[in-house]
């Protein structure tokens, strides 16, 4: 079963699938209570959670800590 946002850890490692594209990330900073700072685990590159769902949650959404 898939997580929720509120379950999101500061410095766990996580994967997002939504609306088919995949991203696995590890959490950087804590901006606000739904909003986080990630970083790439593959690129490197640093975004944001909200801009990974702005357009809200697909059929296939998923969210999974990675071990």
């Amino acid at each position: 079963m898939a997580i929720a946002f509120d379950t999101i850890r500061v410095g766990n490692k996580y994967y997002l699938n939504n609306f088919g594209e995949r991203f696995e990330f590890q959490v950087i900073e804590r901006k606000t209570d739904k909003n986080y700072i990630l970083k790439d685990i593959h690129t490197l590159e640093t975004y944001e959670l909200a801009d990974l769902v702005k357009y809200g949650t697909g059929k296939d959404y998923e969210l999974y800590e990675l071990e």
